[in-house]
């Protein structure tokens, strides 16, 4: 549709539209995001600050999605270039409590992205469907520290299905916030160290650009769950691994609203994922 962000707008259930606030125009530009732990070091935090910074001041667009820890490390880094947020309740509610003065100082010089409609209190629910927009508008996702099966590392998966980059940076084994990066290293992620690595990793698809959002309002998301999907797609699983499309074909419930139900279930631990786009419940 016209106005809505390319890159977003090629992900299965992408928002139908969003609420924005701030310099729009800051949404033209590459994009890149940065996510990680919300208790990450002090060290991470500090190396996370730099990278954001240098990503901005070269002309990225960092985006992430407010959290403590590593999030709001990105957005101090990069405001004064170029930050978006992405929230997971009403564009006008604060969370969390002590990110306030940073969250307004975003909507006046980067940029504030909500799919949830005004009003709306964020809800563990919607987490999900905000990590599906920080790796939707990205032409790449870094993970800067992440325990492993945390909700950064279900942003890098994410990022993996859009066909977008995946990008870590190592950690010592020693500690166990560094577990989920090694491991997405392992799995093939791009070893990162520097802004330069990102670029450099970007390169063929970081010239793809959004179009400009025009500061439109949002109706509720189209990939809602309510309770019955969500109690028919859990009733319909269990130990033994099955498949996506059979899951989708046995309940009867959109695609879009299975992948969000399944996405929910992962963030709360319930959900294990396997070779051949098969799923189960954890034991």
């Amino acid at each position: 549709m016209p106005g809505y962000p390319v890159l977003l707008g090629q992900v299965e259930a992408a928002p139908a539209m969003l609420t924005v606030r701030g310099d729009v125009a800051l949404l033209d530009r590459r994009a890149v995001s940065i996510v990680g732990a919300r208790n990450a070091s002090g060290a991470a935090i500090r190396f996370a600050r730099m990278l954001a910074h240098d990503l901005a001041e070269q002309g990225w667009l960092v985006v992430s999605g407010l959290a403590r820890g590593i999030d709001t490390a990105a957005h101090v880094g990069s405001i004064g270039a170029g930050t978006a947020a992405v929230i997971a309740g009403g564009i006008d509610i604060v969370y969390p409590p002590e990110n306030a003065g940073l969250q307004q100082d975003i909507a006046e010089r980067g940029v504030l992205i909500a799919e949830q409609p005004p009003g709306v209190e964020p809800r563990a629910r919607h987490f999900p469907y905000r990590n599906r927009i920080i790796a939707g508008l990205a032409a790449g996702t870094v993970v800067v520290e992440a325990a492993p099966k945390s909700g950064s590392l279900i942003t890098a998966r994410l990022a993996a299905e859009f066909g977008r980059e995946v990008m870590a940076v190592p950690g010592s084994p020693l500690d166990p916030r560094a577990q989920g990066c090694n491991l997405l290293i392992r799995e093939g992620a791009t070893l990162i160290q520097s802004a330069a690595d990102i670029a450099e990793a970007l390169a063929p698809i970081g010239t793809v650009s959004a179009r400009r959002h025009e500061g439109f309002q949002v109706a509720p998301p189209a990939a809602d769950a309510d309770d019955q999907a969500r109690r028919a797609i859990v009733d319909l699983l269990g130990p033994v691994p099955l498949p996506v499309d059979e899951l989708i074909r046995q309940s009867g419930i959109d695609t879009a609203i299975v992948q969000t139900v399944l996405l929910e279930l992962e963030l709360a631990g319930r959900l294990e994922r396997h070779a051949g786009g098969r799923v189960s419940m954890q034991g």
